[in-house]
């Protein structure tokens, strides 16, 4: 399920009991594990639709720093259904990132700063978003899902770590510190 290209959705789908009550346990799980995005096949269902949150709280164990650097900002529950990026800026940015998919484990991987994506929201109305920062890279790492990619697939390998490991060995590095002491 994880690798196979996820089924797009219709309108009147996504306004059905089935699909609104889905959006409504992916959101339970996302918040119970916690995470800040969860994509239906995650879920074992092979289905263009993700759901995305990341609350206030979960920033506490970062540095203001380490928040602006990453450009995190909080973002507001919602579902997307069909998404598709269809701009990315030049810039990009290399951080640690996980997946509730390969739980206790991240590594580095490189992902662009900005993206405008298109979708349809939890009434399946079209809807265009543009994001930055940490958003955006949640935004990316969830659209690889439903296309059947994994951040394991982008990731630099040599970076993939346990995070108990992350925690005790490179907790205070910035990735470019990282990168540099790989070569």
């Amino acid at each position: 399920m994880l690798r196979g290209r996820a089924r797009a959705l219709w309108a009147d789908e996504i306004r059905g009991p089935e699909i609104q009550q889905l959006i409504l346990d992916m959101r339970d799980t996302m918040r119970a594990a916690p995470g800040v995005g969860l994509a239906a096949p995650q879920v074992g269902r092979a289905l263009q639709l993700a759901v995305i949150e990341d609350r206030a709280e979960y920033h506490g164990k970062l540095s203001p720093e380490q928040v602006a650097a990453r450009g995190r900002a909080p973002v507001e529950f919602y579902a997307l259904a069909n998404p598709e990026i269809v701009w990315r800026s030049e810039d990009n940015a290399t951080f640690f990132e996980g997946c509730l998919s390969v739980n206790g484990f991240c590594a580095l991987v490189p992902r662009v700063m900005q993206v405008r994506v298109k979708y349809l929201d939890a009434a399946g109305a079209p809807q265009t978003l543009e994001a930055s920062g940490w958003h955006a890279r949640i935004l990316q790492h969830e659209v690889d899902h439903l296309q059947g990619t994994l951040y394991i697939d982008r990731m630099l390998s040599r970076t993939f770590t346990t995070v108990e490991n992350l925690g005790r060995h490179w907790k205070e590095l910035v990735a470019g510190d990282v990168i540099r002491r790989l070569r």
